[in-house]
């Protein structure tokens, strides 16, 4: 069996949240590797007819998608899937709608919120003021980026005024290069991954993990920033850890976790692979900040984590993601 491993193109200088694709493809493709499958790394470009001849060149049985960015924006991660869609090539992961969907945050919102998931509300100009809770914390994110691109402490801030969130959206577009940006409600509480891999019964939920703050006191608020995701010197890179051990009375909070993890991926229409994001205020309501469709493969990354907490070795990982990926 032929594989090509499908990324992002990478400049030489990229930051480490582009580099890391390239680590995602090195390990995929060894694991195809031990399975006995013949595999192909292959950087995605825009240039679609090179690319087709590429692929018809390798004839794959199957794609292994691990396409973040085109061009060097998240805005585009639709267009690889799309393009596997025109040449009939099966491929890992979400299909093309599930990866718009949930790689447009609002849209996903808006979505998740007419199918009454709870999702923090989220103002993206200031015509949306009449949305607006006073006193309110918000957080200023990408719609598209991933890898808490543009993600710092003053991401987090109120806002008095139309004038104060159209500020905000400002420098949080000029953090993301000039990209789309959205203030969302900020809920301060615990935060949990709940990873998700396909298998023959449907969905299986791995291990919930919850994201600790160690030491953030009242001066830093408890979020995991682009420092805390990709700088290792950093106070908070230190001291932000996953963990997988929870007290009895988590039990029933684990359980309504899963539940709204396995309720996205049946209305976003989700394969193979992937992970839901949430915060959980000091009521205990739980919230939903992201649905990740086929996320980060790095070895030391939350999936690949929670698959060991598992019991699965990276092999069965990847067979599982192949298996759906040309399931009927």
């Amino acid at each position: 069996m032929r594989a090509v491993v499908l990324h992002s193109a990478v400049d030489p200088s990229a930051p480490p949240d582009e580099q890391d694709v390239l680590i995602q493809a090195r390990f995929v493709a060894s694991a195809l590797a031990r399975l006995g499958w013949e595999a192909h790394i292959l950087p995605f470009h825009l240039n679609l007819e090179a690319l087709r001849d590429r692929l018809q060149a390798v004839s794959p049985d199957v794609v292994f998608n691990l396409v973040e960015t085109a061009a060097g924006t998240g805005r585009l991660i639709h267009v690889a899937p799309a393009i596997l869609d025109v040449l009939g090539i099966p491929y890992t992961g979400s299909p093309t709608e599930a990866v718009f969907l949930t790689s447009h945050k609002v849209l996903a919102k808006r979505l998740m919120s007419s199918h009454a998931l709870p999702t923090p509300p989220a103002l993206t100009s200031p015509e949306d003021w009449d949305l607006w809770e006073p006193e309110a914390l918000y957080i200023v994110k990408s719609v598209w980026e991933d890898a808490s691109v543009g993600i710092t402490q003053d991401s987090v801030a109120t806002f008095a005024d139309p004038g104060d969130l159209e500020a905000a959206l400002d420098r949080g577009s000029r953090a993301t290069g000039g990209g789309d940006v959205f203030a969302e409600r900020f809920i301060d509480g615990r935060e949990f991954n709940l990873s998700l891999l396909a298998g023959p019964d449907g969905p299986r939920v791995l291990p919930p993990a919850e994201i600790r703050f160690r030491g953030f006191g009242p001066d830093r608020f408890a979020i995991v920033d682009y420092e805390a995701k990709w700088d290792p010197s950093s106070f908070a890179y230190q001291n932000t850890v996953r963990s997988f051990d929870f007290r009895e009375e988590d039990r029933f909070l684990l359980h309504q976790l899963k539940e709204l993890a396995l309720r996205c991926w049946d209305l976003f229409g989700l394969r193979g692979y992937a992970r839901v994001d949430f915060r959980v205020d000091a009521a205990g309501r739980p919230w939903i900040l992201e649905v990740n469709a086929n996320p980060c493969l790095s070895p030391d990354a939350g999936f690949m984590a929670a698959a060991a907490e598992a019991a699965l070795e990276p092999e069965q990982v990847i067979l599982r993601i192949l298996e759906d990926a040309v399931r009927p």
